[in-house]
């Protein structure tokens, strides 16, 4: 049984690393509005019974920020969720990856912006070299298509992705103080009212397609694994050693990913996936040169 917080937390990763494995696998026997809408009801369904009690407790709190927590759920489970499930039917699971492992930075970015987080010239570095490594990826190591701006359609909407789920992070700050089995719960709530209209217009557009066997099993490894246990371990792995120390594990999402796409998929690993994955890695390690540094005598 798991009980080291690097355990957890490489478990964490490697489970949110399956996710886009399962979604390429998923791609001729469900449909991705389907398995995006799927996906929450399931962890709804699973998370219910262990959030109820803390739901009634933190009722009062929840109750006057309840519209802004389903808008949190929308745009960063289903809204991240749909485009990334949509962008596999287009580009390599290792794209799709190595893609969203540029999240960090897009964080550190929106700091900036958004709420004049400090910032200093390792970050800057880290953010410009990451960058470097995604625009890599999109163009497919051609950088006559970075020129000409003709990226994969995919991976145009693993970008947007990217900033769905950055954008939720970012304004993740501003939920009320309740139990974590409460948040959880409500944003999965609003993945899943969220995946509705998605599935409304795939429905209006004749492309639903029902799961097989292939695909359900695809989708409940999506909801238990990549959703519900993930989510658990990672939170335990946060009160172990902290969030700054735990958020560095979601470096290993791209390493597993790219494992992981060419052992069971039986994709092809580029040199432009090594550079990318080099820049990418290598400006997140920068931009967290800083807080890596040792703290002084006496500091707590």
């Amino acid at each position: 049984m798991l009980s080291h917080p690097y355990l957890l937390l490489m478990a964490t990763t490697l489970f949110w690393s399956g996710n886009s494995i399962a979604a390429k696998i998923a791609v001729p026997h469900v449909s991705p509005m389907v398995v995006n809408s799927l996906r929450w009801l399931i962890a709804v369904l699973v998370l219910l019974p262990f959030a109820l009690p803390h739901l009634k407790r933190d009722a009062a709190r929840l109750r006057h920020r309840l519209v802004f927590m389903l808008l949190l759920g929308a745009i960063g489970f289903s809204g991240f969720a749909g485009l990334l499930y949509l962008a596999v039917h287009y580009t390599t699971a290792i794209n799709v990856m190595i893609e969203q492992s540029a999240m960090p930075l897009v964080v550190f970015a929106g700091s900036f912006l958004l709420f004049g987080t400090r910032v200093s010239a390792w970050q800057i570095a880290g953010f410009l070299l990451t960058l470097i490594g995604v625009a890599l990826t999109a163009a497919h190591g051609d950088l006559a298509t970075l020129v000409a701006l003709d990226f994969n359609f995919g991976d145009a909407l693993m970008m947007i992705a990217v900033l769905c789920y950055g954008s939720y992070t970012l304004l993740l700050r501003l939920k009320p103080e309740v139990h974590w089995l409460s948040t959880i719960f409500v944003l999965n709530v609003g993945g899943l009212v969220g995946s509705l209209p998605l599935l409304g217009w795939e429905w209006q557009s004749g492309a639903v397609q029902m799961p097989d066997a292939a695909g359900l099993a695809a989708v409940l490894y999506m909801a238990l694994f990549a959703s519900v246990i993930s989510q658990t371990l990672y939170i335990r792995g946060i009160e172990a050693i902290g969030p700054n120390r735990a958020g560095l594990f979601v470096n290993l999402i791209p390493i597993f990913g790219a494992l992981l796409a060419i052992v069971l998929l039986g994709e092809e690993l580029h040199l432009y996936h090594v550079a990318a994955l080099a820049c990418i890695l290598g400006g997140i390690a920068l931009a967290e040169r800083r807080a890596l540094k040792p703290a002084p005598a006496g500091a707590t």
